[in-house]
């Protein structure tokens, strides 16, 4: 008999073409966040949720021991955890903040601590061992197969809810024999996801899980969705500190800004493990290798164009900061209140510390004035906002990068109708996709591969150059600016890259 070591995370469905790629992640996630959000109860029913356990104590090798245990014997898939805290308010503190990740929580390891702690969750916890744990846990496992896509019907938001409905989710975990490797924790409040907004963890489930397909598929990263209850930024960062043991990595993903600049950099600050916000960062590299080759197309400078942001949020703030490192000089960020400039009533400390680089003229005009004679707009905010009169108003040869998910600013095919010389999109289902599965998988890869536990703005713009290198001259064109996102060879340069 197999003598198993390690517990990895892995996909239940193949994705090798962009149509499954869109099922399982954007666009078609959005379909069962929806449904999640209307009512939190068939989160159970459209993600693994329901045959989700952690396993909590003070020693990660008892937790493994225990999830690999409940694995083999009863099919759960049991996450193992280590608390670095015996304090009963930290223990309720974890278990009440990691509920919507979970249909169980196994805290039997530490019963002597928890007998007396009042949990405030709706999902059963066990405090102490008992005969039959099939009947206590009451999970309900669908992973005896490898979900085969063809299977379904409808358009990509029907088919991807068939899939995740009758898959239970999209990944599982997986026992193995060989020495076990901590998983990345992909951690979410919920807050931000995709271009649904403050959906809450329950409901932003089914997009980590999507993460976590993309991080095992293509970076052959073992990474654990981890949807908390709590959006209080002291919190989310306490939860991770005293959690830190459990994992390789922290993926902070979908949690809105500013929160999110005093998580990610707390935690870079007092973590052991490193810390990478990926909507920032990952976006960031990626935005830039693609900007880099279509200048390089439009026979264009970055110091010399205009280029209009619309967003103001994580991901703009961290491309924005990026385009600036490597020379661009002429930038002016829009965010729901109008342009950004320094001194700004409504500024947040993010926006003031970024006005410091962007809109030296402090201009008050509106988007739809600012974009006249720009050379790049980059849209990371709300959809539909640019219309055909934006684009025919901009310079020669004019940049396009609508970047909200999953309707973009302006869909790609108008935005070329409209006179973009070059149209991106988040979507995978046009062309010059402009997808963060792009970096964060081979990033990750290199970064547990290297044993580096902190991830500098050198090691983004090694990423951002080295993808943008990834298409040569001679395949350069406007409909091809980066690798494809299902480009086996990208995550392995990246990962080369990490150092």
């Amino acid at each position: 008999m197999a003598k198993y070591q390690g517990i990895k995370i892995v996909s239940k469905v193949e994705v090798n073409d962009k149509k499954t790629l869109a099922i399982v992640y954007t666009p078609g996630v959005a379909a069962s966040c929806l449904k999640i959000k209307e009512n939190p109860e068939t989160s159970f029913d459209y993600t693994n949720r329901e045959n989700s356990a952690a396993v909590i104590s003070f020693n990660y090798e008892k937790s493994l021991e225990r999830a690999i245990f409940l694995k083999t014997s009863l099919g759960i898939d049991a996450y193992p955890f280590e608390i670095s805290s015996t304090q009963p308010e930290k223990i309720k503190l974890i278990v009440d903040t990691i509920e919507p990740s979970f249909g169980a929580i196994d805290l039997s390891l530490i019963c002597d601590s928890v007998k007396n702690i009042d949990f405030n969750v709706k999902i059963p916890v066990l405090k102490e061992p008992v005969s039959d744990l099939k009947t206590f846990f009451l999970c309900v496992s669908k992973n005896l197969f490898m979900f085969n896509c063809d299977k379904l019907t409808g358009d990509t938001n029907e088919k991807s809810l068939q899939l995740r409905k009758m898959a239970g989710g999209v990944v599982e975990t997986q026992l193995t024999e060989e020495e076990h490797i901590k998983p990345v924790a992909i951690v979410s409040d919920g807050s931000a996801v995709l271009g649904l907004g403050d959906i809450g963890g329950e409901a932003g489930l089914p997009v980590m899980e999507g993460k976590a397909v993309l991080f095992q598929e293509l970076g052959d990263v073992s990474a654990i969705p981890l949807c908390l209850k709590t959006q209080n930024a002291d919190e989310i960062i306490e939860t991770v500190l005293l959690l830190q043991n459990s994992f390789s990595g922290v993926n902070l993903e979908d949690i809105k800004a500013p929160r999110c600049f005093e998580v990610e950099n707390t935690l870079i600050e007092k973590a052991d493990i490193p810390i990478f916000h990926d909507d920032q960062h990952g976006t960031a590299v990626v935005v830039l290798a693609a900007l880099l080759n279509a200048l390089h197309l439009a026979e264009k400078k970055i110091e010399d164009v205009k280029i209009i942001f619309s967003g103001a949020g994580a991901a703009a703030t961290a491309v924005c900061k990026l385009i600036l490192s490597v020379g661009a000089k002429n930038i002016i960020m829009y965010d729901i209140d109008g342009a950004i400039y320094k001194g700004r009533s409504r500024n947040n400390f993010a926006h003031e510390e970024i006005s410091n680089y962007t809109n030296l003229k402090c201009s008050k005009a509106p988007l739809k004035d600012e974009i006249k004679g720009a050379d790049v707009f980059i849209g990371l905010s709300a959809p539909n906002i640019l219309n055909e009169d934006m684009i025919k108003s901009m310079a020669d040869k004019p940049i396009v990068f609508a970047l909200a998910n999953p309707t973009p600013e302006i869909m790609p095919d108008k935005a070329v109708e409209y006179g973009a010389f070059i149209s991106a999109s988040g979507r995978s289902d046009f062309p010059n996709q402009i997808n963060n599965s792009l970096v964060f998988p081979g990033l990750f890869n290199g970064v547990i591969k290297n044993n580096i536990k902190k991830i500098t703005n050198e090691i983004k713009l090694n990423c951002a150059f080295a993808l943008a290198s990834m298409v040569k001259e001679d395949e350069l064109s406007r409909d091809y600016i980066l690798p494809d996102a299902l480009d086996r060879q990208v995550p392995v340069t990246i990962s080369n890259n990490c150092t």
